[in-house]
Parts: structure tokens; sequence; C-alpha cells
């Protein structure tokens, strides 16, 4: 069963209206993209995108799909060039993307995605593109392997973890992989080290991220986003990643600065205008409630910030 990860805190910080045009970038299992179509009304439009052909067609076919919504396959960083393509211009009422992978994704063995249950070696969200887990894991070399799981994974045995694959190519299940990863960390785990993930963790999310090119594509969907909201209009965006967490808080932190002078310039000459205003100074995070329910949500942080009339900013100092 999908549950939609801080909904309510979503559709707050979203502050769904009616006659309002919404934008979920990640579609995903349709928790959040229902609950804000529902709650827009029927006089609202609603979009939602998806990387995941196979997450757009089960999306069409649910019979109990409010009528509002618009789905689209494509990536969240061509957010643009979809509204664009299909003349809907701006987003007047907000934009949500809830980040990572979706349960849907790593519940299916055959994607790949979970050192959990043995599948092939793939972890491609879009199936179309051609960069899988396997290449990387059989075809890159150790260096570039090591940088990935550092990079992403924040895993400072990497080179350990990279060497011990090379080594045992050829890799081609999930589970091989998960075993190789797990053996190689054996002797940094001591009698009392407290491990409460799966070695593989850190590993598999690096893996991932490189194969679906996901700071890239946020650092891209951050910019595009931001441009495509009209005054009022609110961006909120949920991460389950420390990387991307911390692209997104400074993204707001750029966004939102007055001026840009060095600090002991006396006077600012930048002409800087902030184009967001922070609304969440900490991040929302969810409740031990909802934690108990979801386990999902334990890592979830959740940022929103709210599009300034840049006209307007020129009248003041």
């Amino acid at each position: 069963m999908h549950l939609p990860v801080l909904l309510e805190e979503s559709l707050e910080y979203l502050k769904v209206e009616p006659g309002k045009t919404y934008l979920d970038a990640t579609a995903g299992g349709g928790g959040h993209l229902s609950a804000i179509a529902k709650r827009a009304g029927e006089s609202s439009t609603v979009i939602g995108l998806d990387r995941d052909i196979q997450v757009i067609e089960r999306l069409q076919g649910l019979a109990d799909l409010p009528s509002n919504i618009r789905l689209f396959h494509s990536n969240f960083s061509d957010i643009k060039s979809v509204l664009t393509e299909h003349g809907i211009g701006t987003i007047s009422g907000g934009i949500l993307a809830d980040l990572g992978v979706s349960s849907m994704q790593i519940d299916n063995a055959e994607r790949g995605f979970s050192f959990q249950q043995d599948g092939p070696l793939d972890m491609r969200m879009d199936t179309t593109s051609s960069l899988s887990a396997h290449t990387i894991v059989n075809e890159f070399s150790e260096k570039e392997i090591a940088d990935i799981i550092f990079h992403y994974g924040e895993d400072r045995h990497a080179r350990a973890i990279a060497r011990a694959i090379t080594r045992s190519r050829p890799i081609d299940s999930t589970m091989q992989l998960a075993s190789i990863v797990t053996k190689s960390l054996a002797r940094f785990q001591g009698k009392n080290s407290k491990h409460n993930k799966n070695p593989a963790t850190r590993t598999f999310q690096a893996i991932r991220m490189a194969v679906n090119e996901e700071l890239l594509s946020l650092e891209k969907f951050l910019e595009d986003a931001s441009s495509c909201l009209e005054p009022g209009a609110r961006l909120v965006i949920i991460t389950f990643h420390s990387l991307e967490d911390r692209m997104v808080k400074q993204f707001f932190r750029t966004k939102s600065l007055q001026c840009i002078c060095p600090p002991r310039h006396p006077v600012c000459t930048c002409n800087t205008r902030p184009s967001l205003q922070i609304l969440t100074k900490k991040p929302i995070v969810a409740s031990s409630q909802e934690i108990d329910f979801n386990s999902r949500a334990r890592s979830a942080k959740l940022r929103a910030a709210e599009k300034l009339d840049e006209l307007n900013q020129l009248d003041h100092p």
C-alpha cells in the first residue's frame, strides 16, 4: 500500500485553494497528487509528472483518479518544456516534489532497487534510459565506482567496497551485490558497532542516484520550477537524503537573499532582489505517530518557499 509521506504538511504548505493550478513533479503512487486534486476541487487543474512510464500507466488506469488531473511522462527536470509544450504556462498554486525512489519501485524486485529481494541490477527510474546499475557495477573502473559511493553514499569505506565489487565481476543480481558489499564491510564493523541499516544501504543508494542523475536533475528542477511559479505560488520539496536536503536548503537561501555584496562592502551595489520567501526556517519532519505507521517517513524533510512579486520588490530599499 502506498503511503504518502508528510501528506497534511504538504497540503498545508502548498496552501491548496480552488481555482488554481498545481503540479506534483513526482506523481509516484498518486497519494499527494490525488489529495491535492480533491482539496483543490474541479475548478483547479492538477498536473502529475513522473519519469517512470509504469507509474503514469498505473495512474491512468485508476478508476477513482480525480478528473481534474493531467498526467505526463517526464523527468521533473524537464518541467519547463512540459508546461510550454502543453500550453500551461505558469503555475498559480504551487509545485510539490517528493524525491527519491517510490515504495512501489522498491517493492518490485524486477526493478532492481532493493537489496532485500533478488532481482536484476537495473535501478532505472526511467526504463527507457540506457545507463543501468549493471553497467556501473560491471563496466565502470574501481575509481569511478569508489567516487560514486563516496559522493552519493557518503561512505568512508567507498574504496574497499569498490575494490570488492571490481574483483567479484561479473555481478548480475541485487542479492549478489548486497552480499559482496556486506562482506567487504565486515572488518570495519566492531563488536560494539551500532548499525541499524543494512551495510549495503549506502552503496545501493549511491548507485541508484548515479544511474538516475538525481542531483543533476534536482539542480535543474529547482531553478526551472521557481521560474514557473506565479507570485504567491509555493514550492514544496520533500527529501530523504542529506545531499538533496542541503541542495534545497542552499537554493532557497540563495533565492531569498536581498544582497550578495561582500560583507564589508559599505553600500549595496549588487541590485539583488529576492525571488523566494522561505516558509520553513527548519525542515518539517514526520511525527512519531507517522513514523510508527510508515517507516519511510523517518528520514523525510520538508522545505517550502513562496514566490515573491519581483516587480513590487523594486519599490523596496
